[in-house]
């Protein structure tokens, strides 16, 4: 399979890695321009992982931030995502002659969102997961591909549920789905939406939802009669 592959950091080069092991062929990345924390555009040592495990394989590179349809080559039959916060859009995804798949890091629908390990480890969950799914125009609201839960190791943080468990899990799951496709075995399990959750990422500011807010008494605020005005 020819695939164009979306993501950032160690993650993305894993599945690069696995990918390329099982017999795939990468068409093109797209990656951060550099590693978070970093500005020397000029040291290669500052470029995220992925651009970098690229460029010495001659694998085309294009920034996350400008990813368009024209960036994927023609021929490509996947655009997975690994670790991308790139949203990945309809044009983009059509680019794509068998499918447009990404991992998240839980057991979807629950925990959508950028900071999904983090608020599982905030709320005290037990049991987590992984899931591959087809990307649509709804973030990680997509049809489930692949599924798998584990169950949250006591004293785990975010980051060690992730290197040690999560990311491993990822992996199998994008090479599983791939090797699936490759084959002709498509699965789509929709979401159930009555189960959705979905959290802000941790460090944003808060919402402010007028129309969620329904005092006694007081009749609904009618949302869609807000706006923001810049000055």
């Amino acid at each position: 399979m020819n695939i164009y592959l979306s993501g950032q950091g160690a993650f993305a080069v894993q599945v690069a890695d696995a990918l390329v092991a099982e017999g795939h062929r990468l068409a093109g990345v797209a990656a951060p321009r550099l590693r978070k924390g970093h500005s020397d555009e000029g040291n290669a040592l500052s470029w995220d992982r992925l651009r970098a495990w690229a460029y010495p394989r001659s694998v085309p590179w294009t920034d996350s931030a400008e990813l368009r349809a024209m960036h994927v080559p023609d021929g490509v039959d996947l655009i997975v995502a690994a670790h991308s916060h790139a949203f990945i859009g309809r044009r983009t995804r059509a680019r794509a002659a068998v499918a447009a798949i990404g991992y998240h890091p839980s057991l979807l629908p629950l925990h959508r969102g950028r900071d999904a390990i983090r608020w599982t480890i905030r709320d005290g969950d037990k049991v987590t997961g992984g899931s591959v799914y087809h990307l649509t125009e709804r973030t990680d609201g997509g049809p489930v591909a692949a599924q798998e839960h584990l169950f949250v190791p006591p004293g785990s943080t975010p980051g060690t549920l992730w290197r040690e468990h999560l990311a491993p899990l990822g992996v199998r799951l994008l090479v599983r789905v791939v090797t699936d496709l490759a084959k002709g075995r498509r699965v789509e399990v929709p979401q159930d939406e009555e189960l959705a959750t979905w959290e802000p990422a941790m460090g944003a500011p808060p919402l402010f939802k007028p129309e969620l807010i329904a005092l006694p008494g007081s009749e609904p605020v009618d949302g869609s009669r807000w706006a923001l005005h810049e000055e």
